[in-house]
């Protein structure tokens, strides 16, 4: 589970997206390509984010990953039946514990960019589609296997927005299911927001790795 997550999370931050009108009205082809690259770029160029600074990964994560994820929609996705009987507080709470999880999680995956590429399959898809699959391979280096990456987006009043990805075969918010279902199973909602919450404060305070 915890290399799933990684290649979740280091492949995931490729999908980040600018805010703007304009770019609002872009092809999600278009946009996770355009976007993806600068990411990826930012990161290589970064010395501090190559040497791990949390401050300036943070913000690469704050300012290119959060406007542009449908986190209430993803953990919804993920609670799956037990989301209807969540109170609206817990529905807020658990939302920003694994919005949380999933940022601590991109910031030490951001530090690892190295030298790895995109490349992306022909998108096609109806013009009036507003959900929709981009399907890419990450290219490595040192003859390692091209790692399949797809993107789940949905168009919103304010533009596309990310709510799933496919790493390896498998989708993020259908394996996170499967662990939100045991722990609600354990402790009911409140277990599960817990469980995330000392997560999170665990992972706060563990040094960023930067990347070899």
């Amino acid at each position: 589970m915890k290399t799933l997550n990684r290649l979740f999370a280091a492949f995931f931050i490729f999908a980040a997206l600018c805010a703007g009108n304009a770019i609002a009205q872009e092809a999600p082809d278009a946009l996770i390509k355009r976007i993806s690259q600068d990411v990826l770029d930012s990161a290589k160029a970064d010395r501090a984010i190559q040497a791990g600074n949390q401050k300036r990964i943070q913000k690469l994560v704050e300012t290119k990953i959060l406007p542009h994820v449908d986190f209430q929609r993803m953990t919804s996705l993920a609670a799956g039946r037990y989301w209807h009987d969540a109170t609206p507080a817990q529905k807020q709470r658990l939302t920003k514990e694994f919005r949380d999880l999933l940022v601590h999680t991109y910031s030490g995956a951001i530090a690892q960019i190295k030298d790895q590429t995109l490349q992306f399959r022909p998108f096609r898809a109806s013009p009036s589609a507003t959900d929709v699959i981009v399907y890419s391979q990450v290219l490595q280096t040192r003859g390692r296997e091209p790692i399949q990456l797809n993107y789940r987006l949905e168009k919103q009043a304010g533009g596309w927005k990310v709510y799933d990805i496919n790493v390896l075969g498998a989708w993020l918010v259908q394996t996170y299911k499967g662990t939100f279902a045991t722990e609600i199973g354990k402790g009911g909602i409140d277990g599960l927001i817990k469980t995330l919450a000392d997560k999170n404060r665990a992972l706060a305070a563990t040094p960023i790795k930067k990347a070899r």
